[in-house]
């Protein structure tokens, strides 16, 4: 006997139930945000509280239940999220208190490279039972954090913010972008792996490499492995570049839109430019919250180039017509660009001031499970055998044409 049950496939459950958070904050739901910052012993301890435990705890109810109603209305066994959710709730923790650190802050260590290391490290270091690995879902997790990115995507703060932070983020997304993509169809990188790293190295790191991989329908491990090398990269350039822009005398304003067009993570622009002053701190995030707004046009033109060229080496097959587009359509592009749309131009500034807080930690909290699950998933062995160094070699040399590139736009048009 057949079910009567609604069931939705993935692309559209996570759509819905990344609105599903949204409107839930939106009619006032409140979710206590808890507290991970500390930089002592002292602090640590200070942590844990009853008061910030019952956050931490509501926190994981929240969750818990929008895991459970993904599970159930895209007709996956709900008992094996009931089982294993919380284990990879509890291991995201460690890696919350860990980024909560203030000298790992000051580093631009953001919480999903420990969420990753955890995982990389006990589902190499253990066998996992068969039902618990069942239970990891990191591409759900990642296409509704990617949902509740759109919120913090605001039209008119980028409009306010200036011109020329649009104008440098256009001509160094494309340019870099082209050149990333160039360079490792010469060095025979794998399709996958080309468009992440091209978009990893051209827009805004992590989240690009995320956003990519979702309109691909890529491999996490490969996704892995790209975040790896974003996250590597990123804390060098941090602290060396605000040094060479000191020593080539640059002004505050050319060595903000330096770092904020050329520095991968938002975490380690903040701190790269915090170490210079005000105004490259203001100039810096201006240029990189500008190319964060690219990211969901970046990934609209992803998906319809990937299903066009979507074809094995060798093999000629017929172009796919729009109604195959639309079906391999990755549609949670379509609810990051809804959830911009919304509180870009419907919500009004009160609403969109009181809830932007809470959902983006929450956004912050969805990535951190995800790469968790990513980490558990990963064959650390199997990940470094798969993956030649030829796309080590060819984000080294994208990420150097990307701050050449980028510092001369930016002495163009701020200098």
């Amino acid at each position: 006997m057949s079910s009567s049950r609604i069931k939705l496939t993935e692309d559209w459950a996570v759509v819905f139930l990344g609105f599903l958070i949204i409107l839930l904050a939106v009619w006032g739901l409140s979710i206590p945000i808890p507290a991970y910052e500390w930089n002592d012993g002292a602090a640590l301890t200070a942590l844990f509280t009853a008061s910030n435990g019952v956050s931490v705890f509501f926190q994981f109810l929240f969750a818990y239940a929008i895991v459970i109603i993904g599970a159930f209305v895209t007709g996956k066994p709900v008992k094996s999220q009931l089982l294993g959710f919380p284990l990879v709730f509890l291991l995201t923790l460690g890696s919350l208190l860990l980024s909560g650190n203030a000298f790992m802050n000051e580093l631009g260590l953001e919480t999903v490279i420990f969420s990753l290391v955890i995982g990389l490290l006990i589902g190499n270091s253990f066998q996992l039972p068969r039902w618990f690995r069942d239970s990891l879902n990191a591409e759900l997790l990642v296409k509704i954090g990617l949902v509740l990115l759109g919120t913090r995507v605001i039209f008119s703060d980028i409009l306010k913010a200036g011109s020329l932070g649009l104008v440098q983020s256009l001509i160094v997304v494309l340019s870099v972008w082209y050149f990333a993509f160039w360079l490792c169809r010469k060095l025979k990188v794998d399709d996958e792996l080309t468009m992440m790293i091209s978009s990893a190295v051209s827009i805004c790191g992590v989240s690009a490499a995320i956003a990519t991989s979702g309109a691909i329908k890529g491999d996490s491990k490969k996704l892995s492995y790209v975040v790896s090398m974003v996250l590597i990269t990123a804390i060098p350039m941090m602290i060396a570049m605000p040094y060479l822009a000191k020593v080539f005398g640059l002004s505050q304003e050319v060595t903000g839109a330096w770092l904020g067009g050329s520095i991968d993570t938002t975490g380690a622009v903040v701190a790269s430019g915090s170490l210079v002053g005000e105004r490259a701190l203001e100039i810096s995030t201006i240029v990189k919250f500008s190319q964060n707004v690219l990211l969901g046009i970046a990934a609209l033109a992803i998906s319809v180039y990937w299903t066009y060229r979507g074809t094995p080496d060798g093999e000629h097959v017929e172009k796919p017509g729009l109604g195959v587009i639309w079906e391999r359509f990755p549609k949670f592009v379509l609810g990051f660009i809804g959830a911009s749309l919304l509180f870009s131009f419907v919500l009004d500034a009160a609403t969109v001031g009181q809830v932007k807080g809470g959902l983006k930690d929450i956004q912050g909290l969805w990535f951190a499970l995800a790469f968790t699950s990513i980490g558990l998933e990963t064959n650390f062995k199997d990940l470094l055998a798969h993956n030649s160094i030829k796309p080590f070699w060819a984000f080294l040399i994208a990420q150097s044409f990307n701050i050449l590139i980028t510092l001369a736009v930016a002495w163009w048009l701020f200098g």
